[in-house]
């Protein structure tokens, strides 16, 4: 059985941080072996029949092997590329299947940073195992963050808790992908924001461009905020206020040159969106950012 494992002390620096690791590890359960293995101090190891319940969020990427995970919301299959999720204060268990085994990586991690990002609703106890598929990048990021803690060099906490964070970002990108690989719409919305790029200058009739695409706006819209985050029109309205602050910023044309310039019908609509965008209206911008 291949093991590593190292639980993490912490000093108050690490806990003002807003999020620090309690433990990283990584294990290879061979077929037929008792799980879980013994080594874990008692707040970690469990027996099954009991499960137990941590007061930590834990994720465990299984990249190899099959078995199942259960909470009070029921039973959940795992297998290669599963991810499973732990909430803090939720009743579990898992392990593998004795046939298969697995290989197991994980981390452990409190902090105000982190109930911050858990609270997405993509980590809930309804849905603890998450279908990522092999991702090198889960992988990589996992090795970067044992890397870190078997050192313990002046700092490590840091930097392993920023790994966190990247990690998270990319089990949120995975979900939302989901819903578009393999899909024509994802092709559709990639080329939609390419004319948007194209023409941040100009208003831009949405509807005609997904039915050129032969797709129903409705349906393009509500894919399309699925994909970003926002709708289409908020998405383009998004990128002519960005290429609104560069130029203000990077040129010395009026704040009138720039409103034509971007295609809003008057000075007066466009420093209304600027301001709804940005918090400031055009000229304090350029006052308090690029100096002019």
């Amino acid at each position: 059985m291949k093991r590593q494992f190292k639980y993490l002390t912490t000093s108050d620096e690490d806990l003002s941080w807003g999020i620090h690791l309690s433990v990283a590890g990584s294990a290879s359960i061979p077929p037929n072996t008792l799980y879980p293995p013994a080594e874990h101090p008692s707040e970690y190891s469990f027996f099954w029949e009991e499960g137990r319940v941590l007061h930590e969020y834990q994720l465990n990427y299984i990249s190899e092997g099959a078995g199942i995970f259960e909470n009070r919301h029921g039973r959940f299959p795992v297998k290669e590329g599963s991810l499973l999720v732990i909430l803090p204060n939720e009743w579990h268990r898992y392990q593998p299947l004795t046939k298969t085994g697995w290989t197991e990586n994980y981390v452990g991690f409190k902090g105000q940073i982190a109930d911050h990002f858990l609270s997405n609703p993509v980590f809930n106890s309804r849905q603890p195992v998450l279908q990522l598929g092999i991702k090198e990048e889960i992988i990589d990021t996992h090795l970067k963050i044992m890397d870190f803690v078997r050192k313990e060099q002046p700092g490590y906490q840091q930097i392993a808790s920023g790994m966190i964070v990247k990690l998270l970002g990319y089990i949120i990108s995975f979900e939302k992908q989901k819903g578009f690989s393999g899909k024509r719409i994802a092709k559709v919305i990639e080329e939609v924001r390419f004319v948007m790029r194209q023409n941040i200058d100009k208003e831009i009739n949405l509807e005609e461009l997904a039915e050129q695409h032969n797709v129903g706006y409705s349906y393009f819209r509500k894919m399309f905020k699925k994909y970003t985050g926002v709708s289409p029109g908020q998405y383009h309205l998004q990128l002519r206020v960005m290429r609104a602050k560069e130029l203000l910023v990077a040129s010395n044309k009026s704040i009138k040159e720039i409103s034509l310039e971007l295609g809003f019908q008057t000075i007066h609509y466009f420093s209304l969106i600027f301001k709804k965008k940005v918090g400031m209206n055009p000229s304090e911008f350029r006052k308090r950012i690029g100096g002019n």
